[in-house]
């Protein structure tokens, strides 16, 4: 799939005569955004803030979600959805086999990875994503797929909450090896305290919306975590995966810089 050329390669055609001043003018403007009339899509994202746009599919059709997710794979060679359905994933299906393009999709969350995703580099740090239960893989997926399109390793840490704390114990190298840590928790939302009281990295926080009825749908969980008397322990909302993941990878790579 073609990506769309960079500002320098536009200017190398102009000086040898490849592309005239207008048409490269023309192709400088559909670089910055691209209308679709229900959308309008910001190619400038992955300069500004290191990943092209992401698309949030939740309330849009089928045919919205494709023919957006088609503009960024064109520009950017990747595209990350998050939140689809099994409609909107069964139409990218058959977009990419149409099309020709890569398309991964996650079984639990609704999230899609489209295209070549970037490679980390070999001494790229894996970011540990570790859950607190089974329930809550769903948000854990979401948030190793968007870590995976910003270009970063993770490592699944999973099923350890505070009911069995060995567990956490048992895993403790793996989750004290990464530059930053994802912990995310359901319920009472305690998961994260532990691990903050056991790592010297930022730890991001997110609380799941799993529990019975007093968990109020993750708000009992988000107030614990806001609530940590752990140091370092920062919090995105309910379910809020990608959030994480988009933190986590921004902080990973200033770390390697």
């Amino acid at each position: 799939m073609r990506v769309t050329p960079s500002i320098v390669e536009l200017l190398e055609q102009v000086r040898a005569g490849a592309l005239t001043p207008g048409e490269a003018a023309e192709q400088l403007h559909a670089m910055q955004s691209s209308a679709l009339g229900f959308a309008t899509i910001d190619h400038h994202r992955d300069g500004r803030c290191g990943c092209p746009e992401v698309v949030f599919a939740a309330g849009k059709t089928a045919e919205q979600v494709v023919s957006i997710s088609k503009v960024i794979l064109s520009r950017h060679g990747r595209a990350l959805i998050t939140r689809c359905t099994k409609a909107q994933m069964d139409a990218l299906d058959t977009a990419g086999k149409s099309d020709g393009f890569a398309i991964e999709r996650g079984q639990l969350s609704g999230t899609v990875l489209l295209g070549e995703l970037p490679e980390p580099g070999a001494s790229a740090t894996a970011i540990p994503i570790v859950t607190a239960g089974t329930s809550d893989l769903p948000v854990a997926e979401e948030c190793a797929m968007t870590c995976r399109a910003m270009g970063q390793r993770v490592e699944a840490v999973n099923d350890v909450g505070v009911a069995g704390l060995h567990r956490i114990v048992s895993k403790i190298d793996a989750v004290r090896s990464g530059n930053v840590v994802v912990v995310i928790a359901g319920m009472e939302g305690a998961l994260p305290s532990v691990v903050g009281g056991l790592v010297d990295k930022p730890v991001i926080a997110v609380p799941t919306s799993v529990g019975y009825g007093a968990s109020f749908g993750g708000i009992a969980a988000l107030l614990g975590m806001l609530n940590s008397c752990a140091s370092g322990v920062t919090v995105v909302n309910i379910d809020n995966g990608f959030g994480a993941g988009v933190a986590a990878s921004r902080i990973n790579q200033l770390a390697h810089h």
